[in-house]
């Protein structure tokens, strides 16, 4: 039956759908009648589209255990995303994938090697991914590459704080995240001006749940295996996709619970973090499974080390057209709407391909 054909690959792939989850099934090859035979009354019918909720169709699927006459085939849609509010700024998802541009203002980032890590040079950085076309600046004062040392408090503060207020200064309407798994860094951060909190560490600190629900922020939840000191030794999975959409969903459950709006998430599969090259690519190929969470997927896979088996040159600035290549051929197939970045240029021009050819 088809619903049974439905529902199996998602129990096996996305159980973490939740059974008021509401999504669309489009069905081929069968009559409207046969469509109601099926779908029962609870399940809405609109021409070849089935809409109801998850629970809705397993428990179709429990009541109609024979087949349907006729070869059907399905494909399943989660319902249109909410819009997501950052301070004036509406992202729509569906039409255009956004560019989060990454301001290190660390003497340690891998990426970079603390070019950024004065407050004039971070500020000038930011001003010129605005002008390459960011949509976000993600502020960061804490290296998460694997074994760097963690951050006390009162510098992550000295670092971000300042720069936020001068950009909040200089543009008052942009994008404005802070990246940091520190729950009064993450308050500190959104009184100086910043409307995201990108918490690497997948909200996995009430306290940091405790911010989002008293100021009405948006965050970005992303998932980490581990710890940026010990995230990359021997990381395992059983279902690298399948245990990454587990956890966060259990994240957004756990924020939902605490009065954190679902509609203020987004989610990261956390490239990197806690994942062997070969993790990275299956979660690359599998993240249209995270679609079943029906919030944004944010990527960031720019100037990683896992591309360095792909390029000749060794430093990360030479992974610069892959790590643009990898993000706009997921682009592409729908599967992310946030590509997190260091090259905006880059990324946006890859981004203006990509939204040509859709067009025709």
């Amino acid at each position: 039956m088809i619903l049974a054909r439905l529902i199996h690959p998602l129990q096996i792939r996305a159980q973490t759908l939740r059974e008021n989850q509401l999504v669309d099934v489009r069905v081929t090859g069968a009559s409207a009648d046969q469509l109601k035979d099926v779908a029962g009354e609870s399940i809405v019918v609109n021409g070849d589209i089935l809409s109801g909720s998850v629970g809705q169709f397993r428990e179709a699927v429990k009541r109609n255990s024979s087949p349907t006459g006729g070869a059907m085939a399905a494909t399943l849609f989660p319902k249109p995303m909410a819009d997501l509010r950052l301070g004036t700024t509406t992202f729509t998802f569906g039409s255009r994938v956004y560019v989060m541009g990454i301001l290190n203002v660390t003497p340690d980032s891998f990426s970079d090697g603390g070019e950024f890590s004065t407050s004039a040079a971070a500020v000038e950085h930011a001003r010129r991914m605005i002008d390459d076309g960011a949509d976000v600046i993600d502020v960061g004062g804490e290296s998460t590459r694997p074994g760097a040392p963690e951050v006390g408090e009162e510098e992550e503060l000295r670092r971000v704080v300042p720069v936020i207020e001068q950009l909040r200064a200089l543009f008052p309407s942009m994008p404005l995240s802070i990246d940091t798994m520190k729950p009064r860094v993450a308050r500190a951060a959104i009184a100086a001006g910043a409307t995201l909190v990108n918490d690497v560490s997948g909200l996995r600190n009430v306290e940091m749940i405790q911010v989002l629900a008293e100021t009405g922020v948006s965050a970005c939840v992303m998932h980490m295996q581990g710890t940026p000191r010990t995230m990359q030794h021997e990381p395992r999975y059983h279902d690298v996709v399948f245990e990454v959409a587990e956890a966060l969903s259990q994240a957004m459950d756990t924020a939902a619970a605490s009065g954190v709006s679902r509609d203020s998430l987004m989610v990261d599969p956390g490239i990197c973090f806690g994942k062997t090259a070969a993790h990275n690519w299956e979660l690359i190929g599998g993240l249209q499974h995270l679609r079943a969470l029906g919030r944004p997927i944010v990527m960031g896979v720019s100037r990683k080390s896992f591309l360095g088996k792909l390029v000749k040159g060794a430093t990360p600035k030479d992974r610069v057209i892959v790590g643009t290549t990898v993000s706009a051929l997921a682009a592409s197939l729908g599967d992310v709407d946030v590509v997190r970045t260091h090259d905006v240029r880059e990324m946006r021009e890859a981004l203006a391909v990509v939204e040509a050819m859709r067009a025709y």
